[in-house]
């Protein structure tokens, strides 16, 4: 630190605890909560960290500083150990006769409670829907609400809950669905659903994965209001909570012999034990074709990655869009696939 200013030198401080905390993230996904819940918050963190470090980098390397360095290679090993935060480019959008489209939507009871203060939210979502013409169509806080008609949909499953508002999880499909279920998870709203899916001669299983949710108010001004060790105590058992239903979930995949599309909300980022677990050998559509940050989460101050479409190695992945349309709290995915001969 010889030849920095005394600011400089407070600088390069917090460069260097920003720079450490992204370090030691890198192996959050390697803890299980169950076992490190309160070092497992820090799986929220990380896309800010990323963006923090980037920042450092690039002072120092205006400055022509050599500790532009620390960052630097930090964010070098994220990038060969997990990928960009932020893809510059993608492959193009392949045609192919054999495509189809997999939509993933967390549509928040359609705006059923009024959480976002525009008229008729649910028509809009089903004309953005219809207007994108997805062949496989994956919800999330999905409710029948009266203004809803999906019925350009030939098949669906769904599996509801709840007394005076009834809310859960649907798949719709366009091919027929030869074959559906749950996977029960105890003590929560939250819940896993799959539908088997004839296409042509091949059958494919199709899960909607909905993990426990964190119930935060993710606006920034809110999160100031909270006591913060009770937040992070919730936050560590929701955690926790959801690698109990990940392990339920990986049980039941394990079981299946047909070739499989996971989509869902995770309610946790790419950087985070459950998405590794899920992820396993299968394809994140956003890192194969995607662009941009790949932002699902309506959250102010830097991209949420929570909602994910997987393909296993036998589809080709010839397209993905996430796109930027504020119906929910969460916003759209969309990959398109196609089998391999």
């Amino acid at each position: 630190m010889k030849g920095l200013s005394f600011f400089n030198k407070i600088i390069y401080f917090v460069n260097v605890i920003a720079a450490l905390a992204l370090l030691f993230s890198f192996i959050l996904p390697y803890l299980p909560p169950k076992t490190f819940a309160v070092l497992s918050v820090l799986n929220l963190g990380v896309s800010l960290l990323i963006i923090l470090n980037i920042i450092f980098a690039l002072y120092w390397l205006v400055r022509l500083k050599r500790q532009f360095l620390l960052s630097f290679l930090i964010l070098f090993i994220g990038y060969v150990a997990y990928g960009s935060l932020y893809k510059f480019s993608s492959s193009k959008a392949i045609d192919n006769e054999g495509n189809f489209k997999v939509m993933n939507y967390n549509v928040r009871l359609f705006n059923v409670y009024d959480w976002i203060k525009e008229d008729g939210l649910e028509t809009k979502i089903i004309d953005f829907i219809k207007t994108e013409a997805p062949d496989v169509l994956s919800v999330q806080e999905y409710h029948p609400h009266e203004n809803v008609d999906l019925s350009f949909f030939k098949y669906k499953f769904e599996k509801l809950s709840g007394k005076r508002t009834k809310y859960g999880q649907a798949i719709f499909s366009k091919f027929p669905i030869v074959n559906s279920g749950s996977i029960e998870f105890p003590n929560t709203g939250n819940n896993a659903i799959f539908a088997d899916i004839k296409k042509g001669t091949d059958t494919i299983r199709v899960y909607n994965i909905h993990l426990e949710s964190l119930r935060i108010n993710t606006n920034v001004d809110s999160l100031k209001k909270e006591n913060s060790e009770r937040l992070l105590k919730r936050i560590g058992s929701t955690f926790k909570m959801q690698q109990f239903q990940m392990e339920l979930f990986l049980m039941h995949k394990n079981q299946c012999k047909h070739k499989m599309v996971v989509c869902g909300d995770f309610n946790n980022t790419a950087f985070s034990y459950v998405y590794r677990k899920i992820k396993g050998d299968l394809i994140d559509t956003y890192l194969k074709a995607g662009t941009g940050f790949g932002k699902t989460h309506d959250f102010k101050y830097f991209p949420m990655r929570i909602d994910f479409i997987f393909a296993d190695e036998a589809f080709q992945v010839n397209g993905f869009k996430a796109f930027d349309k504020h119906y929910s709290d969460h916003f759209p995915i969309m990959a398109t696939l196609s089998l391999e001969d």
